[in-house]
């Protein structure tokens, strides 16, 4: 009885034991994989555990052929920059992150694993960073705003295109702005890389932001990440400026001289009265 009880705690071991030494043995797979595309530079990312296997990226248009990516081939690395690979822009692309075993020997290289991406459209999902502009004031009422387009890291013809190249009139930029003081913004879209904003109110404080806006797309990505904020400085008068706590020290100390001068004006009248009063009075005379 005990020697079979013997027996089956060491099977139950050795089958333990191999199911560790199988999970250990196990080729790794790329995992997570995500891009991650900022004003059309567009990079593959993905995670794995520590190996000594290798990494090359295949890319095809949507239901297109595969091809090797040569900038991404054998890696041991987890990224690879898929940029200038991804053409046409406006197309759904396709990437297979393929484990490879260091030797060309290994026996079962077809049994490799092989991980895919999900679709990507650069055209369409690429982020967009915030932009700069600047203001310039035409009159009292009336700003005109010129916005920088954001440079791409797409060239042609020797040439770096910028989002304004690549998106041309799908680019428009929302204008968004506010008066100093006040809680309600206002905005509008500027089909180009200039805009003029009027109806301000003469001598006041503005403030302004800008995004690069892409209605095409889905509401989602249509939007790129917000400028700084830039603001217009109306007129500053000594009495504008103030802040409430200032006027009211104004105030009292406006009231207190008025109530001093008050005082002093009955006090003064009234010594007045009473000197004119006693000059008035007959001496009454003492005879000899």
């Amino acid at each position: 009885m005990e020697a079979g009880k013997t027996v089956l705690c060491m099977a139950a071991w050795m089958s333990a034991w191999s199911i560790t030494t199988e999970g250990d043995n196990t080729v790794p797979k790329a995992e997570n994989v995500r891009w991650v595309s900022l004003d059309f530079k567009t990079v593959l990312n993905w995670t794995v555990r520590p190996s000594d296997y290798r990494y090359t990226v295949l890319y095809a248009l949507e239901n297109g052929d595969w091809t090797e990516n040569p900038d991404c081939s054998q890696m041991s690395h987890s990224e690879c920059d898929m940029t200038m690979h991804l053409v046409p822009l406006d197309r759904f692309h396709e990437a297979d992150i393929r484990t490879e075993a260091l030797s060309q020997d290994y026996d079962y290289m077809d049994d490799l694993p092989h991980t895919y991406s999900s679709r990507f459209n650069p055209y369409r999902e690429s982020n967009i960073s915030s932009v700069e502009f600047s203001l310039k004031e035409v009159d009292m009422s009336t700003v005109s705003i010129s916005i920088t387009d954001p440079i791409t890291s797409i060239h042609h013809q020797g040439k770096q295109l910028t989002i304004r190249d690549i998106l041309k009139s799908d680019l428009k930029y929302k204008i968004l702005y506010y008066k100093s003081g006040s809680t309600r913004e206002r905005e509008i879209v500027s089909d180009s890389s200039t805009a003029t904003v009027s109806g301000l109110d003469a001598g006041q404080s503005y403030c302004f932001m800008v995004t690069a806006y892409i209605p095409s797309r889905a509401k989602a990505k249509q939007h790129g990440a917000w400028s700084k904020q830039l603001c217009k400085q109306g007129d500053t008068h000594l009495l504008q400026a103030l802040s409430p706590g200032a006027w009211a020290g104004i105030i009292f100390v406006s009231l207190t001289v008025i109530i001093i001068t008050i005082s002093l004006t009955v006090f003064c009248c009234r010594r007045n009265h009473q000197r004119n009063t006693t000059l008035q009075t007959p001496q009454t005379s003492t005879p000899v």
